[in-house]
């Protein structure tokens, strides 16, 4: 894979909420970062599964690993690791970005005596 979306950083606070990391009872995944990649390439580019690339495995056995992983509470836990200190690099917003309707500035009111 090209590039990684998720930072070293990110995947240290992620990865011991995992399902099937080393020291879990029963069945492991061989690559929890690659799967996590793998769930994130499909939110970022809104593409259905079955158009996964295959350097993230087969679409049907990411997207059933994707179901359980919902099942079990796992994304709400992983979401919950990262965002305890938000990146606010894009949050601020000012009038050269998001400019208001012209009604928002008072266009077309009269003005009063």
């Amino acid at each position: 894979m090209a590039r990684r979306v998720l930072s070293d950083k990110q995947w240290a606070l992620m990865a011991p909420h995992c399902l099937g990391k080393p020291g879990d009872a029963g069945p492991r995944d061989t690559d929890n970062r690659l799967f996590v990649e793998a769930v994130l390439w499909i939110v970022r580019t809104g593409s259905p599964w079955r158009d996964l690339p295959e350097e993230f495995g087969k679409c049907n056995t990411v997207f059933k690993r994707f179901r359980d992983w919902v099942k079990a509470g796992i994304w709400q836990k992983l979401f919950d690791a990262v965002s305890g200190q938000p990146d606010m690099q894009y949050a601020m917003v000012d009038a050269t970005i998001v400019k208001v309707h012209r009604h928002g500035q008072g266009a077309g009111l009269e003005a009063r005596p």
